[in-house]
């Protein structure tokens, strides 16, 4: 039988910033972790991911820092990629939708895109209002304009989205809207957009999404958050159409033989989701398979396509991009039918991570504010899997969570140090001072020592599971629990003492802990990899070791094992935070 295939991707990241553990909580984490389990169990999978460089994000950035977009949006691109690359998350691709090497093909798959939905005449063109600021004589585009929501009243909403409530809006419905570029009120003008026809999707949108409510999705239901969000506001406010143009130069050109497409580009948000099919695209040619390789993985019912993104990011993967995906089928049909772009199998997604600094209250994470731990700074003198186990633990998979600096050490200290790293010390130390570094008979097993390895198997079945739902915090509890029960096998056991009495009982109790380390290592090589790595150089073991279906094989009598290692430190505040 043929493995599974799965198409993974994370939310593109706006290539205009540094990135923050907020980032890596919400989709970057979960969604590496996702893909090591998949491949663990034989899955055939491609991880896609790249920086977002088109827009307005990156042309505010630039001029606010008095640099081209082009260095600005290279710079963080580079350094994005670093920083994933020093927490071990492992993209096949990691593209830039602007970057060299990327931005041809990202162009021909987003412009092919648009002319596949305007063949099936599924945009408007309208002359519409937008406002213009008459010191810089430019068309202001969404977010460049900011003013007060008209749905919250947050002073912190811009003409595309409102960072206090989440709500898409148009610019026009702003309060007192300015100009983020001059600081003036704008006027309205005359200019003219290409709308995507929203409303006469919105059935086969709604049908799609409401058979997710009690479907299983490759393996994981749909989080409530995600069909709340999207049949909510299809619900209450229906889908009007929505312009999927701009008038900016930084991006893709809209591909028309229209005097009135000239100097416009894309709107980000119709050519961003795209990014996950040209650097798949990318990817293949790479591979040398060829870039139209690309359907095996977007056009075959066969692969499941699954998002990884934030809670911000909702509406664009759940409505406006499957919306896109619906526009370009020349069938009706919501089942997937071959060669044709298949719907999303699932889209993943985190709320936001808070931060709490020694002596402040709880904020909201801020660029702006700098209240955040920046992962570059963090990799400069720590190593990755403290982080990935402490953003695992606090997954806000449900709601909101917070990242609080007293707590990320004491978990450190006190549960991944204490629980994990403290068993397999006492264990491999024990074996090479009273074993000659090798394992011991297991003799004949009581009760206890088969309850023990019973454990091992319900632990690997559980988190199994849990990993298949995407309920990554509960599946590191399942792993964590087993490392207790270890310990408590080591307790109950008291070998420290039957070397004195009895070395058969002895051995038996150590081969017992040998086998749950041993299936310790490939349960917790998801989540923290580097870990998992000396694990297994520890215990000696062989190249399949991180094969789901090897986590219960056990250790033979008289297998030689590595060195021991000091598995996980001791982490200071003080020496972390300066505090």
């Amino acid at each position: 039988m043929a493995p599974r295939r799965f198409l993974i991707t994370a939310a593109l990241p706006y290539s205009n910033g540094r990135l923050h553990v907020g980032h890596i909580a919400g989709a970057y984490l979960p969604s590496d972790t996702y893909v090591r389990y998949l491949r663990a169990t034989g899955a055939d999978v491609r991880f896609i991911c790249g920086s977002d460089d088109n827009g307005v994000a990156a042309v505010k950035t630039a001029r606010e820092q008095k640099r081209s977009v082009e260095e600005l949006t290279a710079h963080y691109n580079q350094s994005q990629a670093r920083d994933f690359a020093g927490l071990n998350i492992e993209f096949d691709i990691f593209g830039g939708t602007h970057q060299p090497g990327y931005v041809k093909m990202h162009e021909k798959f987003s412009q092919d895109f648009f002319l596949a939905i305007e063949s099936k005449k599924l945009f408007t063109k309208r002359k519409t209002k937008q406002l213009y600021d008459t010191k810089v004589e430019q068309f202001l585009p969404d977010r460049f304009v900011k003013g007060t929501c008209p749905h919250c009243a947050s002073d912190n909403a811009f003409g595309d989205q409102c960072e206090g409530c989440g709500r898409a809006i148009d610019q026009l419905s702003l309060i007192n809207p300015i100009s983020v570029m001059t600081d003036s009120t704008p006027e309205l003008r005359e200019t003219v957009h290409w709308y995507l026809r929203l409303d006469e999707l919105q059935p086969r949108l709604a049908e799609w999404l409401a058979g997710k409510k009690d479907q299983q999705s490759c393996g994981a239901a749909w989080r409530a958050t995600v069909l709340n969000q999207s049949l909510g506001r299809m619900e209450a406010e229906g889908l009007p159409e929505r312009a999927m143009t701009r008038d900016l130069t930084w991006g893709v050109p809209v591909p028309l033989d229209d005097p009135d497409a000239e100097g416009k580009s894309l709107y980000v948000w119709f050519d961003a989701p795209i990014g996950y099919v040209s650097f798949t695209g990318a990817l293949c040619e790479q591979k040398g398979e060829g870039v139209d390789a690309f359907a095996h993985w977007w056009k075959d019912p066969e692969c499941k396509v699954v998002h990884f993104i934030g809670e911000d990011n909702i509406v664009f993967h759940a409505i406006t991009w499957p919306a896109m995906m619906l526009a370009t089928h020349d069938s009706d049909s919501l089942q997937g039918v071959k060669g044709e772009y298949q719907l999303p199998h699932n889209v993943v997604a985190n709320a936001f991570v808070n931060m709490k600094f020694p002596g402040k209250d709880e904020e909201k994470i801020s660029k702006s504010r700098g209240n955040a731990i920046w992962i570059e700074e963090y990799l400069q003198t720590f190593d990755p899997d403290p982080l990935r186990y402490y953003l695992t633990a606090i997954a806000p998979e449900n709601a909101r969570t917070m990242f609080e600096l007293d707590d990320f050490i004491g978990r450190n200290n006190g549960e991944f140090l204490n629980a994990f790293g403290n068993f397999f010390n006492r264990t491999m130390t024990f074996a090479h001072k009273y074993f000659d570094g090798k394992i011991p008979s297991p003799s004949a097993r009581d009760d206890t020592d088969s309850r023990q390895l019973e454990r091992r198997r319900e632990a690997a079945d559980k988190t199994g599971a849990e990993l298949e739902d995407c309920h990554f915090k509960a599946a590191l509890t399942e792993v964590m629990a087993l490392a207790r029960a270890g310990n408590g096998y080591f307790d109950l056991t008291k070998p420290f003492l039957t070397r004195k009495t009895d070395m058969e009982a002895c051995g038996r109790a150590i081969n017992v802990c040998f086998q749950t380390a041993r299936t310790l290592t490939t349960l917790i090589a998801p989540f923290l990899p580097t870990t998992a790595e000396k694990c297994a150089t520890m215990l000696n073991l062989p190249d399949d070791w991180k094969r789901w279906d090897k986590a219960v094989d056990e250790l033979g009598e008289g297998h030689v094992l590595g060195e021991p290692v000091i598995l996980v430190k001791k982490l200071d505040a003080k020496e972390l935070f300066g505090e």
